[in-house]
């Protein structure tokens, strides 16, 4: 769970430690920036929403905001055959690279200090299998990515799709995306949806 905002170049980043609950690096903890609005998914929603997943399988995993990687590294330490982490700060990305290096990872994990947005719309697509979102609060970038994520043919057929949006937020997403599970924690909603296959002749956004 990352939300973005400014803060003082005169204030050296401090830094929290990011534990990871399950897999193979179960228990171990890593280094990240503890600032306001740059924090982890706490461990209980982490857990709640990856035992809603269920076995990765293999899967090809993108985390489109990924702030301090917990959602996408959580995924790896599961089974992920590989992470795409996309954050356009300079030093959470920086703390994602010695993270990333740390665990000994880097074969699998490949990150991309830009918008999401903009990366998605230039970059070569390659089909995801599980898709976390998590955009900063007020700034309207779900829906747009999600339409962008269909028809940019980043998904696979039966992609699993996870989504954090404010409470009063309804997102607008794809019609064939079905709503599989749903919690609300303080201002968040988070949605786990599947998409599934359009029938011939359907077409959506």
């Amino acid at each position: 769970m990352t939300r973005h905002r400014s803060r003082s170049p005169s204030k050296p980043a401090r830094h929290g430690k990011l534990r990871l609950i399950g897999g193979d690096f179960k228990r171990r903890q890593l280094p990240i920036l503890d600032r306001p609005g740059l924090r982890p998914t706490p461990d209980r929603v982490r857990e709640t929403l990856f035992n809603w997943i269920g076995p990765l399988g293999g899967a090809h995993v993108l985390d489109a905001f990924a702030g301090s990687g917990a959602l996408g590294l959580e995924a790896l330490s599961r089974g992920a055959a590989s992470l795409t982490l996309i954050e356009k700060d300079r030093q959470a990305a920086r703390q994602l690279e010695d993270n990333l290096t740390t665990l000994d990872v880097r074969e699998r994990a490949t990150l991309h200090r830009l918008d999401a947005l903009a990366w998605l719309d230039s970059a070569e697509p390659m089909p995801y299998g599980l898709v976390f979102l998590d955009p900063p609060f007020g700034q309207g970038l779900a829906d747009p990515i999600c339409a962008l994520l269909e028809r940019g043919g980043w998904l696979t057929e039966q992609a699993m799709i996870y989504l954090e949006v404010e409470q009063a937020l309804v997102p607008n997403v794809p019609a064939h995306w079905r709503l599989e599970k749903q919690t609300r924690a303080g201002e968040t909603q988070a949605r786990l949806y599947r998409r599934t296959p359009l029938a011939e002749g359907d077409t959506d956004a």
